[in-house]
């Protein structure tokens, strides 16, 4: 009798994570899924990232196979794309880097010179906009203190396993996700800035047309706050 698999769910990670997983779960049934064990406990086959896509090149001249560099707040993503992944490859040779990208992929775990390295093998890759990105570094964030936090509690035998395994510095991970958070922040501080004084001139602009004599122009509420409901950082950032 034939088994049909789920896919398996594409777990978004941080790159700093990420690039420390070098722990692989062997499945006892044959043809199961190879998962890889993260420092924070989580089992994954397939991750969701999305980054700047910093170099592509191909490894050898005629080969097919390329090798890319994504980047994330946090670190790097490398991973290799090849005519097993045609649609990945087709998209990929029409970007031109830099240029943000989302890639769902799977997980591969390769050993080389004695040390273990961890890629990503891209089933699809498309073009993204900054608030795609953005909001993937809150959602992932926002995993990574969930998964921070059921580290601490020590109870789920993956994390209990991934704490034999890599022993990891929780806090060192909550700096990680502050700063990733901080740098979305400030981005959008930057936008404000930006915003409010074009808002400004314009506003100036049209008072001068409706009025002849000089008059002394109101300081305008600025229109692109941080939305701090809808990004509410508070619960990671410890505030």
């Amino acid at each position: 009798m034939n088994v049909v698999r789920r896919r398996e769910v594409a777990r978004r990670v941080f790159a700093y994570e990420f690039v420390r997983s070098t722990y692989r779960l062997r499945p006892e049934e044959d043809k199961a899924p190879v998962y890889v064990l993260t420092p924070l406990g989580m089992r994954c086959n397939r991750v969701f990232v999305v980054g700047a896509l910093l170099d592509k090149e191909e490894i050898k001249p005629d080969s097919g196979v390329w090798r890319i560099r994504v980047a994330d707040p946090t670190g790097a993503f490398f991973g290799y794309v090849g005519r097993f992944q045609p649609d990945a490859l087709e998209s990929l040779m029409e970007i031109e880097p830099p240029e943000l990208v989302a890639i769902v992929a799977k997980v591969r775990v390769f050993e080389r010179d004695g040390r273990l390295f961890t890629s990503l093998r891209p089933e699809n890759l498309v073009v993204v906009d900054s608030e795609t990105r953005d909001y993937w570094i809150y959602e992932t964030a926002k995993r990574t203190v969930e998964r921070i936090k059921r580290m601490e509690e020590r109870e789920d035998e993956d994390c209990k396993l991934a704490w034999q395994i890599y022993d990891p510095d929780l806090d060192e991970y909550r700096r990680v996700v502050k700063n990733a958070l901080l740098t979305l922040k400030s981005e959008y501080e930057v936008v404000e800035e930006v915003e409010e004084l074009e808002e400004r001139r314009e506003m100036e602009e049209k008072e001068f047309e409706k009025i002849e004599e000089k008059e002394e122009i109101e300081d305008f509420e600025e229109e692109f706050e941080f939305e701090e409901e809808e990004w509410d950082l508070s619960d990671v950032l410890g505030e």
